[in-house]
């Protein structure tokens, strides 16, 4: 039998790291090609992946992860791996200049309602609840506003009682997404249309009557005194527009670079276990062709 499978795997790290002189020069005479001719970068001895599209440090990454830490790498995989991370450290090193470049944001102009400051989850205000005997239970039962406001979709309602003039104030909690969002400005916009919003509010404190007035909870209502800023502090967070969709976006991001890493390490394992495959398959080959060697051998 072929002992060269042995061998390869008692090298010990000094000669291995002799070993990948051989494939660094064959990198570097194009027998294995690393860049292609749109510019992507490949990893030459793992072909079998599905990923050969890799960025400059992912490849750099992966290399000398296999050439410095897989154990159970065969001793020439490590070899060529470790040749491969000196070729883009040497060979390539322009390629890390050119991706760790940084891009320059071009100025994009945001609108008022982008750099607003908003709480987050969504909210929405209700003032001068005038209560009387007569209805004060019903007004005391957040189910009864659920109800009233049923077509914005709140998922919650936290009423604020003076138990002296019977007078309350309420915040309306919406979903966190952007189907929330669009029910909290349509909340504040039927105030607005029936002229009971925060701008009449504050213009008409001595004349109020027991029309209830709404809008969407802003920084200066999350800063004030008083019940309705204790709470909105509470549970609740200041946050633009622009800000909630670039949270969202590297939230994103990180699942996907999440899921890439595990869907290479998959690969990596698969590539391993077709390697093993190959090299039992190679084995029980030569086993056979030597037992048939033999067997004429004992024949003649």
């Amino acid at each position: 039998m072929d002992s060269s499978s042995g061998e390869e795997s008692d090298l010990s790290e000094s000669e291995i790291n002799e070993y990948k002189e051989k494939p660094y020069e064959e990198i570097r005479s194009g027998k294995y090609k690393v860049k292609a001719l749109n510019g992507s970068l490949r990893c030459p001895f793992c072909a079998g992946k599905k990923k050969q599209d890799y960025k400059y440090k992912d490849l750099l990454q992966h290399a000398s992860g296999v050439g410095k830490g897989s154990s159970n790498r065969s001793a020439k995989q490590r070899a060529n791996h470790l040749a491969l991370a000196k070729y883009l450290e040497i060979d390539l090193a322009s390629e890390a200049d050119e991706t760790s470049r940084p891009t320059v944001p071009q100025a994009v102009d945001q609108t008022p309602e982008q750099t607003e400051l908003y709480v987050w989850p969504w909210m929405g205000i209700i003032m001068n609840i005038v209560a009387e005997s007569k209805n004060i239970d019903t007004l005391h039962d957040k189910g009864y506003w659920l109800k009233r406001f049923a077509k914005y979709k709140p998922i919650n309602v936290q009423c604020f009682w003076n138990e002296v003039d019977l007078t309350g104030q309420a915040i309306v909690v919406f979903n966190s997404d952007w189907n929330g969002f669009v029910n909290a400005t349509q909340f504040e916009k039927a105030f607005e249309s029936e002229r009971h919003s925060k701008k009449h509010w504050n213009g008409q404190q001595t004349q109020l009557g027991s029309n209830i007035y709404g809008w969407c909870a802003r920084a200066d209502d999350y800063q004030s005194d008083g019940p309705i800023g204790d709470y909105l502090r509470e549970v609740g967070k200041l946050q633009t527009i622009s800000g909630i969709v670039q949270e969202a976006a590297q939230d994103r991001n990180s699942v996907v670079a999440n899921l890439t890493t595990k869907i290479d390490l998959t690969n990596e394992n698969l590539d391993e276990l077709q390697y093993k495959y190959n090299e039992t398959t190679m084995s029980l080959s030569r086993m056979l062709e030597e037992k048939d060697r033999l067997h004429l051998a004992f024949i003649e």
